[in-house]
């Protein structure tokens, strides 16, 4: 960067982050006024955007935000209507009014918010923060209403009408939105001295990222599906039969062997049962070499409890 400081200088962490959410990726169309900051278009007809110009604009709309004394006259804006799809920048902007203190709109906005006085949530910032112009134009129009000074994310094929800072990006992904919203946080934090130039913010990106509500519910319902096949409230048979069924899919048995005798509440309180097929291959001998050692009290008077 020309006229900045060195240590102002874009660094080779943030632009590895930077092209590992996308923040490069335009869109196939772009805007005569967004040329300027378009780098070329790849094979598959991408306008790919200058990182440097990207973090140039950063840099400035952090300055300008941290010039502001009263961190409540900056708001900043994500809107959802109807057709616009998944609101991805909506817990980006809650988490940069937190961090740095903003006052934010995000879902719907009550149209005369910064011009109608006579309503009762009235309040006219001097300063705005839009996600997309696309989205949010009904407060950017608004704005200009009132000279009111706009900083904006913006596409390749946004239209730069009614924005006074725009800062290239990919409003398109959830990733790229949350990392550049991290940014400047971090870049007006910095400018206020909350935290330190030299070290890392230990705050992660991952904060700023977009969470799906149905994902969440799915996650949640895929939990108790995860959890240990064994229930200890149940009975001792059911208990045993879930241990065989382990151990002869780890031996990579279907039934196990059918030889291993095996009755109700094996290896659980319950009775011992003789086995129905005998082990070895002498036959009847050994049966009766079995039946004599058991008569002779080797099996004892009484069935053996485990």
């Amino acid at each position: 960067m020309s006229q900045v400081p060195p240590i102002l200088n874009i660094r080779e962490e943030d632009v590895k982050k930077m092209i590992v959410c996308g923040v490069h990726l335009g869109s196939q169309n772009v805007d005569a006024s967004m040329l300027r900051y378009v780098w070329k278009r790849n094979e598959h007809g991408i306008h790919l955007i200058d990182l440097r110009k990207t973090w140039e604009k950063l840099q400035l709309a952090a300055r300008v935000i941290a010039a502001v004394e009263n961190p409540k006259d900056v708001c900043a804006v994500a809107l959802c209507p109807a057709a616009s799809g998944v609101p991805l920048a909506q817990r980006s902007v809650l988490k940069l009014s937190k961090y740095i203190g903003c006052r934010n709109i995000v879902g719907r906005i009550t149209p005369g918010t910064f011009t109608n006085y006579q309503q009762t949530n009235y309040f006219e910032p001097r300063l705005v923060i839009a996600s997309d112009p696309r989205k949010d134009h009904q407060p950017i129009i608004e704005a200009s209403y009132v000279n009111i000074p706009v900083i904006a994310f913006v596409n390749t094929n946004t239209s730069l009408r009614g924005v006074d800072i725009a800062i290239p990006c990919n409003t398109e992904g959830k990733y790229s939105i949350a990392l550049l919203y991290w940014m400047l946080a971090r870049e007006v934090l910095r400018l206020r001295d909350s935290i330190p130039r030299d070290k890392e913010w230990d705050v992660m990106v991952d904060m700023f990222v977009y969470r799906d509500t149905d994902e969440q519910e799915k996650e949640k319902q895929e939990e108790p599906s995860k959890a240990s096949n064994y229930d200890y409230g149940t009975t001792g048979t059911q208990a045993a039969e879930g241990w065989q069924a382990d151990a002869d899919e780890a031996e990579g048995k279907e039934g196990g062997d059918e030889n291993w005798p095996r009755g109700e509440g094996a290896g659980t309180t319950g009775e011992w049962r003789e086995p129905t097929t005998q082990w070895g291959a002498g036959g009847a001998a050994e049966t009766e070499q079995n039946a004599d050692w058991a008569g002779s009290g080797g099996w004892g008077d009484e069935p053996e409890t485990f």
